[in-house]
């Protein structure tokens, strides 16, 4: 069984079934799954912006998501706040 620690060691699938094949021998760490939680429940602030995406890439957004139980804007935060804290690391 492949353990996920990391949103960033899973790939971007060209198919249902490739998604279906790596989920099958992959689960999701659970410190990285409560961070996710942790993250969306941290601030009772937020702002509203807005941003242009692909459809093409909406769409692999949110079934990238859904394949992790997650709201595809809450997986988004996820690794903007995962970036932003490397990049200070970095700094």
């Amino acid at each position: 069984m492949n353990l996920i620690t990391s949103w960033e060691e899973v790939p971007l699938f060209d198919s249902e079934e490739a998604e279906a094949a790596y989920w099958a021998d992959a689960r999701v760490d659970l410190r990285l799954m409560e961070a996710a939680v942790a993250a969306s429940s941290e601030g009772t602030e937020s702002v509203t912006i807005t941003l242009r995406i692909d459809p093409r890439m909406l769409a692999k957004l949110k079934r990238l998501a859904r394949s992790r139980y997650l709201n595809y804007q809450s997986m988004m935060k996820q690794w903007l706040s995962e970036r932003l804290e490397q990049e200070g690391r970095e700094r």
